[in-house]
């Protein structure tokens, strides 16, 4: 099945779930949870892991008490023909945390965090000097209310 996903069970999405719940159990303690072997707990973690299911484990900051005080949802439109190009420049762009592409208005949308109102305003500046960016707007973000290391809709 060369190029082919695998589908994944309720097993596996059960197993996902708890890892992502907490992923720093070890195999044992997470197999007891779960009722399987812990072999066979490890061979479904690592076919997750090969079939791109798992990309990766890491800790949930609070960006907020690590001192980004500005959040920001800025929107853009970009010419025609250049979107992937601008979108891998924004997304090296100190302060971009994420950069998606979009269907509405825009075309894209980047999420930042920035320590002080001044590097907001370099940031957004820099994403509009950007060669054919043509606009943006800039939403600050007053309180998160759910973010996504809370999602586990599997």
């Amino acid at each position: 099945m060369l190029g082919k996903q695998m589908a994944i069970d309720e097993t596996d999405r059960e197993i996902l779930g708890e890892l992502r719940k907490n992923c720093r159990r070890s195999f044992r303690e997470l197999s007891k949870v779960l009722d399987l072997s812990p072999a066979t707990l490890i061979e479904r973690v690592r076919r997750l892991e090969r079939e791109g299911y798992i990309t990766g484990y890491s800790a949930n900051l609070d960006f907020l008490k690590l001192g980004h005080e500005f959040m920001g949802v800025v929107k853009i439109t970009i010419s025609h023909g250049a979107l992937l190009d601008v979108q891998k420049k924004i997304s090296r762009l100190p302060g971009v945390a994420a950069v998606y592409d979009v269907t509405g208005d825009y075309d894209s949308i980047a999420i930042v965090l920035c320590r002080s109102r001044a590097e907001l305003s370099k940031l957004a500046k820099g994403i509009l000097s950007i060669p054919h960016v043509e606009k943006t707007n800039t939403s600050m973000v007053l309180n998160v209310v759910k973010d996504f290391h809370e999602f586990n809709e599997i």
